[in-house]
């Protein structure tokens, strides 16, 4: 390892260089990529000694509070952390709970923030559901046994799940009180692959003008179909649930679930009305029949008559389980959900869900608003029932 602060400057220079080249030699060569993903390996297990050994010198510098400090000791951390900052693969430094402590340039780029938004945060919150209890896992056995892991796993962030390779290794550091550990984001092995469907107009999905339109589309044709339930052609028709959620499910969400409540303001009455979920592999079976007070989303909506907005799942218990025990959320690949109460003029009539993939735009406040509209509307549609 370097003895000094030039002999680290020049590995660390050395480093991207044979980084870059590695770059290169993938676009021009993608047949050869098994062995450039190998060479592409072993430089990020230098990188993660190389990061060790920058983390325990940060360390013992911070430590170091004598009277005779060196003068080049602020130079020094400084170029330490700016290595850390501008290494050329994603880096963050996690503590014993998996919560982030320093997180480098890229890495925040990968993840879609900024470093000062991410530090403090869960790193499980930026993983996809379907991937996070094995990411802990492997985290807790870091933590425990000291050895390195490097597996596959997933993020999710901006609405794109992205498959990536991630390295574990433990960082003993004495100023510390429990060991660090950190984490290397590389490519996947096999390049990765998107599960379900492709994201709704990438290229124009942030564009302000369009995501209104869409509102907008949504929300008229959900009026149309409540005007012709309560119209002179349909009076005295109630109103076809399984419509309000199929419109919603083609355009606006993956699954959409509709709750009733028998008795208004009951929310342990409550009843599962109609799922309407995607034609393959849909796990409809796994929404249908459930008991929705049972459950934190809906149940909450139910009792407090309050929204419930989920740009990011941290939750993947929120919607319940599986027989098997495993999450519900999980279980869809689930990214984002919003729930809002049906009310009528007798209070909280049912509840309806919405839940989005994670490889699609998460919900936003403006979609919040225009769904809790559109639950108003079908609750007062909704007919009338015995208060006993």
């Amino acid at each position: 390892m370097p003895e000094n602060l030039a002999d680290l400057q020049r590995e660390i220079a050395e480093l991207n260089e044979r980084a870059d080249a590695l770059r290169t030699t993938l676009g021009m060569y993608p047949d050869d990529a098994a062995g450039t993903a190998e060479a592409a390996l072993a430089e990020l297990s230098y990188a993660g000694t190389l990061l060790r050994d920058c983390g325990e010198r940060l360390a013992a510098d911070a430590a170091d509070t004598g009277p005779r400090r060196a003068p080049s000791g602020d130079d020094e951390k400084a170029v330490l952390r700016a290595a850390f900052n501008e290494l050329t693969v994603p880096v963050l430094l996690l503590d014993h709970e998996g919560y982030i402590r320093r997180i480098n340039t890229l890495a925040a780029e990968r993840l879609g923030s900024a470093p000062g938004y991410l530090t403090g945060k869960p790193f499980s919150n930026f993983v996809d559901l379907r991937r996070r209890a094995p990411m802990r896992s492997w985290l807790a056995a870091v933590l425990r046994g000291g050895e390195t892991a490097s597996f596959e796993s997933r993020l999710a962030q901006r609405g794109w799940a992205e498959d990536v390779h991630l390295t574990l290794t433990r960082l003993d550091v004495t100023t510390e009180a429990n060991p660090l550990v950190l984490a290397v984001v590389s490519p996947a092995a096999d390049g990765g692959g998107d599960e379900g469907p492709a994201p709704l107009e990438p290229e124009v999905e942030d564009q302000v003008v369009v995501l209104a339109a869409r509102r907008l589309d949504v929300l008229t044709r959900m009026t149309r179909l409540l005007l012709a339930s309560a119209g002179p052609g349909g009076a005295g028709r109630p109103l076809a649930l399984d419509e309000a959620a199929a419109l919603l499910a083609d355009s606006y969400a993956d699954w959409v679930l509709v709750d009733v409540c028998d008795l208004p303001g009951d929310p342990s009455r409550a009843r599962r009305a109609v799922v309407a979920a995607p034609e393959a592999h849909g796990h409809r079976e796994l929404l249908e029949g459930r008991d929705p007070g049972a459950t934190e989303v809906p149940g909450q909506v139910l009792a407090t008559g309050t929204s419930v907005l989920d740009q990011q799942i941290e939750d993947e218990t929120a919607l319940g389980a599986a027989a098997d025990g495993a999450p519900l959320l999980s279980v869809l690949g689930a990214g984002s959900l919003l729930s809002v109460p049906l009310v009528s003029s007798r209070g909280v009539r049912g509840a309806l869900t919405l839940i989005r993939r994670s490889n699609r735009g998460a919900f936003r406040l403006a979609d919040l608003g225009l769904i809790e509209e559109i639950g108003e509307h079908i609750g007062l549609a909704l007919p009338p029932r015995p208060t006993s």
